[in-house]
Parts: structure tokens; C-alpha cells; sequence
């Protein structure tokens, strides 16, 4: 019964993360490109792409997971970005590169950045591949308007599956994850 009160609180926190960093990029194009360009793993001409496309994927996840649309593969695509991003973070440590990493705006070279600052990067981008884990593992949750992603808050005793599963809001003759068909 709890699962999906904590499946509400990391989809929305989730989305927040990609909202905030997808409208940051977003809005200054051309400080998205020099960020993407400062870790010189991509080749000049899909720089542009990169900042461009990065922002828009984002945002994408953010307004699927706020929505509560394929909440399961809004949340694996999201645990692949993150691996991505904190690969590329590692990379530019790994390389004595001082970048700020852009994540959230801003970015490019920045002679300040220290080993403490990647680490708290990728530390905090392994926050939120828990986060993303979690709604892969339990993705149903309340207010989702995705109907493998809805959850009821209360639990009806009639809606629990012989394994201990519940079947919050499937609509008469519909069937749920499993396949099996309510009445």
C-alpha cells in the first residue's frame, strides 16, 4: 500500500530533475552547445545535435513521467540517459578535463572544477538512477494517467492477486501486466 505513495513522490521528483534540467538547456542553445563540446567526445558536427536533441529528450521524460505515461520505459529510458551522463562525467575526470558538466545549464571549461565537484556529480546522477530504478521495479502510482502506470491509493481486498500483487484501477474486462482479466 505504501509503494505507490513513494512511486508518486519519485515520478514527480524524477520529472522535476528532467523539466529543470531540459528547460535549462533548452533555453540558452548556444551555452548547451559549448557544454556538450567541452567534454570532446563528439565530433563538431553533432555538437550541435547533441544540445539541441539532449534538451528535447528530456523534456520528453519529464512531461511523460509528471503525466504518468509508460511510466516502466519513461523510467528505463531515463536509467539509460543517466548511465550515458554520468559515463561522460567520468570521462572528463578520467581525463584531467576541468568542465563544468552542464547538467543543468550552464557548462563548458571551468578551471575551478575539482575531483569533489565530478564526484558530487556523479553522485548525485546515481541518486537519481535509483530513483529510475525504483519506477522500473514499481511503476504504478497514484494520479498516472497511463493505464499500466495507475494505482489506487486503497487497496481493495477483492483486488489483490493470488501472489499478493494488486490490481489498483483496471477497468472491468480489462486485463492487467499479467494478463489476468478483471470482472
Amino acid at each position: 500500500m505504501w509503494k505507490p505513495i513513494v512511486s508518486l513522490l519519485v515520478r514527480l521528483g524524477l520529472a522535476a530533475v528532467w523539466l529543470v534540467s531540459g528547460w535549462a538547456k533548452a533555453s540558452d542553445v548556444h551555452q548547451s552547445m559549448e557544454a556538450v563540446d567541452a567534454y570532446r567526445l563528439l565530433p563538431d558536427s553533432m555538437v550541435r545535435a547533441v544540445a539541441i536533441g539532449l534538451p528535447a529528450v528530456e523534456l520528453v521524460l519529464g512531461f511523460m513521467l509528471i503525466l504518468g505515461l509508460a511510466v516502466r520505459w519513461t523510467a528505463i529510458v531515463s536509467g539509460l540517459l543517466l548511465l550515458v551522463l554520468i559515463a561522460g562525467v567520468a570521462s572528463a575526470w578520467a581525463r584531467g578535463l576541468q568542465i563544468d558538466c552542464g547538467c543543468f545549464g550552464g557548462g563548458g571549461e571551468d578551471a575551478s572544477v575539482t575531483w569533489a565537484d565530478y564526484a558530487e556529480e556523479i553522485a548525485r546522477d546515481v541518486g537519481f538512477l535509483i530513483l529510475a530504478a525504483w519506477l522500473t521495479l514499481w511503476p504504478r502510482s497514484p494520479l498516472a494517467l497511463g493505464f499500466g502506470s495507475r494505482a489506487g491509493l486503497r487497496a481493495r481486498e477483492d483486488d489483490v492477486h493470488e501472489d499478493g500483487d494488486h490490481m489498483d484501477d483496471v477497468p472491468e474486462g480489462a486485463s492487467d501486466e499479467a494478463g489476468t482479466v478483471s470482472q
